[in-house]
C-alpha cells in the first residue's frame, strides 16, 4: 500500500506544501497578511471614516475573508494555497476600487487612501504567496524525473 502510486504523489504533494509554508519568507509574508485581513477589517475605525455604513461593512467582511485565506489555516496543499492566494489577490484589488464602488459618491479622502495603500499590500502580498507556493512545485517536479 505504501507503494501505491496515488499515496506517493499525495505524499509528494504535501511535502511539497510544507516546504512551501516552512520558509522563514513565507511565514513572513502570512504574518503581514493575516495583520493586513485584521487591519483592513477594522480601519474604518482606525481611520475614521465609519460613517460611510456600506464602505465599513465591506471592509469589515473583506478584511476578515482576506484574513482567513491568507493565514494558511484553510489548505496546505499546493493547490489550494495557490488558489487561496489568487483569490486573495482578487479581495486586495476590490479593496482599491470598493470606495468607488460600493460608496459611490465618496465623502472623505481617509477613506480613499487607506483603501488605496491596504489594497495594494494586500494584493503585493498576495501574490508573493502565489509565487512562494508555486516554487516547490517546479523544484519537485524536476527532482521527480
Amino acid at each position: 500500500m505504501e507503494t501505491h502510486p496515488d499515496i506517493v504523489d499525495m505524499r509528494a504533494r504535501h511535502e511539497m506544501a510544507e516546504r512551501a509554508t516552512a520558509t522563514p519568507r513565507a511565514q513572513a509574508v502570512e504574518t503581514m497578511a493575516l495583520l493586513t485581513g485584521l487591519y483592513l477589517a477594522a480601519s474604518p475605525w482606525i481611520a475614521g471614516f465609519n460613517g460611510l455604513s456600506r464602505l465599513a461593512v465591506t471592509n469589515l467582511i473583506v478584511g476578515i475573508a482576506y484574513a482567513l485565506l491568507m493565514s494558511g489555516g484553510f489548505g496546505r496543499a499546493y493547490e489550494r494555497t495557490h488558489s487561496m492566494a489568487w483569490a486573495a489577490c482578487a479581495l486586495g484589488a476590490w479593496t482599491i476600487v470598493a470606495p468607488w464602488v460600493v460608496a459611490g459618491d465618496v465623502s472623505t479622502t481617509r477613506s480613499i487612501v487607506n483603501n488605496i495603500i491596504v489594497g495594494a499590500i494586500a494584493l503585493l502580498l498576495a501574490l508573493a504567496a502565489s509565487a512562494a507556493a508555486r516554487e516547490p512545485r517546479s523544484a519537485g517536479s524536476n527532482r521527480m524525473r
